[in-house]
């Protein structure tokens, strides 16, 4: 996937996507390779150590449930952050229960989509929030 340097006005926006699941990677890569620039991560260490390397994305999409780094503890370091903290972020979860996803992640979201998704909702919720 490649990565945009031109910040002009036709350059694709930067997404990071956090999620162990290849099936849901492959499927989120085939609905937004088109009009985003998509940056994989399998885990939050990894997308943390990519942004801690200087990376900034306009969008950050990341699974709840993860091994190793899970996605409420890469939320939280994110939004804690005075560097990421304005950085969108839309969580995906398979977990049924917004009590339980409050518990998770107490911080302030900017979108949570339930697996299985909707690609079409997905890409509206991006494009309001990159808009």
């Amino acid at each position: 996937m490649s990565v945009s340097k031109n910040k002009g006005v036709n350059a694709k926006k930067k997404i990071l996507v956090v999620d162990d699941e290849i099936t849901i990677l492959k499927l989120l890569e085939f609905i937004l390779k088109d009009e985003y620039d998509l940056i994989i991560k399998s885990n939050g260490f990894d997308a943390l150590s990519w942004l801690d390397s200087g990376n900034i994305p306009d969008l950050i999409i990341s699974d709840l449930e993860m091994p190793y780094f899970d996605g409420a503890d890469f939320v939280k370091l994110v939004k804690i952050s005075g560097y990421y903290r304005d950085i969108p972020i839309i969580v995906l979860s398979g977990s049924d229960t917004l009590e339980k996803i409050n518990t998770a992640i107490p911080y302030n979201i900017n979108g949570l989509v339930s697996k299985p998704f909707n690609p079409t909702i997905l890409k509206e919720r991006i494009k309001k929030l990159l808009n």
